[in-house]
């Protein structure tokens, strides 16, 4: 446990972040999810462009890495293009 004063401070804001990181990280999942069992490209690239905002925000916001967001956006659109 945390002995001095900051250290507690940085232990329970370590909480928060880590609701807030768990919270868009499902959100992210369930974006590509959507995207993935898309069957119609129309609707495929409807869910794309919302999941691709999301990846950005989350890039922006310092959840995951910027180039981890570039190439789940990178796959998605390869599959939407795949897509008839």
């Amino acid at each position: 446990m945390a002995q001095h004063l900051s250290a507690e401070r940085q232990a329970r804001k370590a909480l928060r972040h880590r609701e807030r990181n768990r919270r868009y990280l499902s959100m992210m999942k369930t974006a590509i999810k959507r995207v993935r069992e898309a069957k119609e490209k129309d609707k495929a690239a409807i869910a794309l462009k919302r999941a691709m905002k999301l990846l950005d925000q989350m890039a922006a916001k310092g959840i995951i890495h910027r180039n981890n967001a570039a190439n789940k956006k990178s796959s998605l659109a390869k599959f939407i293009a795949a897509l008839k």
